[in-house]
C-alpha cells in the first residue's frame, strides 16, 4: 500500500523518462514527522552519484513545526539507499550524454518512506509543444466521447 506524499509534475514537463528506480532515503526523525504533514516540494530538486553512493539535492522539507533544536536544514543533501547494481548501472547511464536522475515522487510504503527516481533525457521546446497539443487533443476526444455516450 502506497499513500504519495509529494510529486514532481514539472519533470514529466521538462524530461522524458526512461526507467524508474525506487529508492530508500536516510532521514532524521522530525523530517519524517514534516513528511507525514506533506510539507515537501521537490520541484527543483535532482539526484548525483558520488563515490558509489547515491545524494539528492534541493529537496525542501520543511522544519518540523514542532521540533526543537533537532530540526535540520530544509534543503540539505540526502542520502539514498539503492542497491550496488542498480547504482552501478544508473552510473553508467548518467555518463552517457543527456541523463540525469530526477526524484518523481516521494511516498509511504507501509511505514517507510520511499522515492521514485526517473533516468532522463531533457525535451526541447518542440518535444513539450507536442506533448501538450497531444493531451488538449485526447481532452477534446474525451469530452465528445463523453457527449456521445450521454445522448
Amino acid at each position: 500500500m502506497e499513500k504519495i506524499i509529494a510529486t514532481n509534475k514539472k519533470a514529466y514537463h521538462e524530461y522524458f523518462v526512461e526507467d524508474t528506480y525506487e529508492a530508500g532515503i536516510a532521514l532524521v526523525g522530525s523530517e519524517v514527522k514534516s513528511i507525514r504533514l506533506g510539507q515537501v516540494n521537490l520541484r527543483d530538486s535532482y539526484a548525483v552519484v558520488k563515490n558509489g553512493e547515491v545524494f539528492l539535492f534541493g529537496a525542501h522539507i520543511s522544519p518540523y513545526e514542532k521540533g526543537s533544536i533537532f530540526n535540520v536544514d530544509a534543503r540539505r543533501t540526502r542520502k539514498l539507499l539503492l542497491n550496488r547494481v542498480e547504482i552501478n548501472k544508473i552510473k553508467g547511464k548518467i555518463d552517457q550524454k543527456g541523463y540525469t536522475l530526477v526524484p518523481l515522487k516521494l511516498y509511504f510504503k507501509q511505514s517507510l518512506v520511499k522515492i521514485e527516481l526517473g533516468l532522463c533525457k531533457g525535451k526541447e521546446l518542440h518535444d513539450k509543444r507536442a506533448a501538450i497539443k497531444q493531451r488538449e487533443e485526447k481532452r477534446t476526444v474525451d469530452r465528445v466521447r463523453k457527449e456521445y455516450n450521454t445522448k
